[in-house]
């Protein structure tokens, strides 16, 4: 539900103050149609992915050690590097640069690089410097991005620290903060004897990525706008997009602690919850250098929202999609989307409208 006026403002008024500019105006709502195009894969959770082109997508399950390509044309799932690789052991977070994969995997504190075709032809070490980090982005020039977060030290307290996006050169000779992230949202808990600053449930993150040209986008959660950081710290914003506040219900705090098998379930007064949404939860690179946004979706809401902006920030159009399914990544024709179900993730390639024209 939308937050009362006054729990609104007081949310909001802050924002627009430190900014200084007006929410940037709503172009109309594009309806997305559901697709005939889907793949099912016997996994537990939604996985991440990255485009690899002509139809094909690397998948990464985490909790299932997987990492697979999925082929929209050949209607095929087929394990990276065959059904008995052993360069990975336990793979977490992929991206592609064209149809080159970044495959991390932090049981061999490694990332491996693969052809599209699945070919292994790379390993990049976790570097100590960055407590084995593993790298998020590159850029045209083959330097790595990575995100480093703080330690959590003793009780937690290192979770009200800042994380930072690094660069590297390839060979990792040298490391550069590019720019710092807001800190996530922690509140004190009593835990036994002890206290500890945990990460409430629901609040949000900066996101970032980085294009060809080494400039660093980060989707700012506080203002809710785009900042970027050219190569040589130059650093612009764009406007604020404009959202509404929603509430985080008991009815998002039900479905949440649905998600725990019933033996380890939480008591709901155990969580430390937020009081509302973040104004994104995903953002991913685009065609034509655009930003997409993936907009929080509070259970009672039947669709989901993706705001497409481009370079500078500037809102282009607002997409919805029918349903719970996550977004998670966008080609240059089509977004992949992933649903749970009983046998699994149903993964459907939704296309764009107006794609190609």
């Amino acid at each position: 539900m939308r937050l009362s006026l006054p729990l609104c403002s007081l949310a909001m008024t802050a924002v627009v103050a430190a900014c200084g500019r007006a929410p940037a105006k709503s172009p109309p709502f594009e309806v997305l149609s559901l697709p005939a195009d889907t793949i099912v894969a016997p996994w537990t959770n939604i996985p991440s992915a990255a485009w690899l082109g002509s139809g094909r997508w690397v998948l990464v399950a985490g909790d299932w050690d997987a990492a697979a390509i999925a082929d929209f044309q050949q209607k095929t799932l087929t394990p990276l590097g065959g059904p008995r690789q052993e360069a990975f052991q336990h793979p977490a977070t992929v991206f592609s640069v064209g149809d080159t994969i970044y495959l991390s995997d932090w049981g061999k504190r490694r990332t491996t690089v693969w052809t599209g075709d699945g070919r292994l032809i790379d390993s990049i070490p976790s570097p100590d410097a960055l407590r084995g980090s593993t790298p998020k982005a590159r850029d045209g020039a083959g330097q790595l991005y990575f995100e480093v977060r703080p330690p959590p030290g003793r009780g937690g307290i290192g979770n009200r620290d800042s994380a930072a996006i690094v660069r590297a050169p390839r060979d990792l000779s040298r490391f550069d903060t590019v720019a710092r992230l807001a800190p996530v949202d922690v509140r004190e808990m009593q835990r036994g004897e002890t206290t500890r600053f945990e990460r409430q449930v629901f609040s949000g993150d900066d996101l970032w990525g980085a294009w060809r040209d080494g400039t660093v986008w980060i989707a700012r959660l506080l203002r809710n706008q785009i900042e970027s950081i050219e190569p040589g710290g130059r650093v612009t914003r764009g406007p604020e997009l404009p959202d509404p506040v929603f509430e985080v219900t008991q009815a998002d705090r039900l479905r949440y602690l649905q998600g725990f098998p019933s033996d380890v379930r939480p008591n709901e007064t155990d969580l430390p919850w937020a009081l509302v949404f973040p104004p994104f939860v995903a953002a991913f690179g685009g065609p034509g250098e655009t930003i997409w946004l993936e907009k929080s979706k509070p259970v009672l809401d039947t669709a989901r929202s993706i705001q497409v902006v481009d370079r500078q920030g500037e809102l282009l159009r607002i997409l919805r999609l029918p349903g719970d399914a996550r977004l998670l990544g966008v080609g240059s024709d089509a977004a992949l989307f992933a649903e749970q179900f009983e046998q699994g993730v149903r993964l459907m390639l939704v296309r764009i409208p107006g794609a190609g024209r």
